[in-house]
C-alpha cells in the first residue's frame, strides 16, 4: 500500500502560495531599500552643500549667490519631504507583506504537520497489519505441522 496524504494539493497550493508571498516581500525589500538609499544620497547632498555655503561664507559670498544656494536647498529639503514620505509608505508596505509572507509560511507549516502525523499514522497501521499478517502466517504454520 502506497502512502498518500490527503491533503498533498492543498499543500501544494499553499507553498506555491507562500513563494509568491515571498517574491511580493523580496520586492517590497527591495523598493524600501532604493528610496531609502536615495533619501541617503539627498540627505548627505544637502549636507555637503551647507558645508561648502559655510566655508564660502567664512571667505566672503555675493549675496546673489547665497539666494541662490538658499533657492536650491529649498528645493532640495521639498524633495528630501518627498522621499522621506516614500521610504515611510515603503517601510509600511514591507511591514505588510513580511506579515502576509509569516501567515503563509504558518499555514504550510500546519499542513506540513498535519502530514507527518497522517504519515506516522499510516506508518504505524502498516506496521500492526504487518504484525497480524505475520501472526496468521505462524499459526498456518503451526497447523500445517500438526498435520
Amino acid at each position: 500500500m502506497q502512502y498518500q496524504f490527503k491533503f498533498n494539493k492543498i499543500l501544494t497550493i499553499k507553498e506555491r502560495e507562500k513563494d509568491q508571498a515571498f517574491d511580493v516581500y523580496n520586492q517590497a525589500v527591495k523598493r524600501f531599500e532604493e528610496t531609502a538609499k536615495k533619501l541617503y544620497d539627498l540627505l548627505k547632498k544637502k549636507e555637503d552643500l551647507e558645508e561648502y555655503q559655510q566655508s564660502r561664507l567664512a571667505e566672503g559670498l555675493p549675496v546673489q549667490e547665497i539666494r541662490h544656494h538658499q533657492h536650491f536647498v529649498s528645493s532640495l529639503e521639498k524633495t528630501i519631504d518627498h522621499y522621506q514620505k516614500m521610504v515611510a509608505n515603503a517601510r509600511s508596505q514591507m511591514n505588510f507583506q513580511q506579515g502576509k509572507l509569516m501567515e503563509k509560511n504558518i499555514e504550510v507549516k500546519k499542513f506540513e504537520k498535519m502530514q507527518e502525523r497522517d504519515l506516522a499514522g499510516f506508518l504505524e497501521s502498516m506496521k500492526q497489519a504487518e504484525g497480524r499478517q505475520m501472526d496468521d502466517i505462524s499459526i498456518q504454520l503451526y497447523m500445517n505441522r500438526g498435520n
